[in-house]
């Protein structure tokens, strides 16, 4: 199940989520937390859904179909993270990928600043894994990343003062081997996912897809680490696949469905 906001221009958010939980092999279910209007450029709209209708629409999935995982992605204020926090709490449900979406790639704020600590203290320590990107581990750790050869450092640092397993992001680094960095809690373990940058600027929803593919192996039973490597793998043969996409005029997406698409 994805809980996170919608994308009009369907390269991120809700859109982003059922293309890859699909193309990774699981059935996807929904709850949408707001409406954007956006495309490749940017954000021109959000409108938030009413609690009541957000705290509906999890609680249709959930009583008839269930889940066996949740990715949380955009939840723009403070109080749509305490409703999702609540109905993940009656529900019982603590497999949850929860990716602390602040900005856009286009750079537009997804999430109201009063909301950051709402999202520290409500929702972060109830989720098994995090996965942000510098910008976003930055303003969680209160400090500036400059380095790679830092980031098992800084994962080991958000895990502890949030007790979750990090997933840190190394896209926005300047390195031309990108080494994203999970620190998995439940067993103490670093481990280090190398890839080389891909030269794109087809990169709209790349974090919304990284951890929708997460929860997607996650889901299946794979354990954290196997589940991180899987859906590592998947993004960047995805990002690869969707180099020569010629969507908008902006930031375009990855292609979800390269599998298929090339068979």
């Amino acid at each position: 199940m994805t809980i996170a906001g919608s994308d009009s221009g369907g390269g991120a958010g809700i859109q982003a989520d059922i293309k890859t939980i699909s193309a990774c092999g699981c059935f996807a279910t929904s709850a949408i937390t707001a409406i954007t209007a956006q495309n490749t450029v940017g954000v021109t709209d959000i409108h938030p859904i009413p609690i009541s209708n957000l705290k509906k629409q999890i609680e249709a999935v959930l009583e008839d179909i269930g889940t066996d995982s949740v990715k949380i992605g955009m939840l723009h204020n403070s109080e749509t993270i305490i409703a999702v926090r609540d109905m993940l709490k009656k529900f019982k449900i603590t497999n949850i990928v929860l990716d602390p979406v602040m900005v856009s790639t286009s750079g537009n704020n997804l999430l109201q600043t009063d909301a950051i600590n709402t999202l520290k203290d409500e929702l972060i320590p109830y989720a098994r894994v995090i996965t942000p990107n510098i910008p976003e581990a930055e303003i969680l750790l209160g400090e500036k990343i400059i380095s790679q050869k830092d980031l098992p450092e800084y994962a080991r640092n958000l895990a502890s003062k949030y007790k979750v397993s990090v997933l840190l992001k190394a896209g926005h680094l300047v390195d031309n081997d990108l080494i994203d960095v999970f620190f998995n809690l439940e067993t103490n373990e670093t481990l280090e996912l190398k890839s080389k940058r891909i030269i794109t600027k087809n990169t709209h929803g790349t974090g919304c897809t990284l951890s929708s593919a997460l929860a997607a192996f996650l889901a299946q039973g794979f354990d954290l680490n196997d589940a991180v490597q899987k859906a590592k793998n998947y993004i960047n043969n995805a990002i690869i696949a969707g180099v020569d996409y010629y969507v908008g005029k902006g930031h375009g997406p990855v292609n979800h469905f390269y599998k298929y698409w090339n068979e």
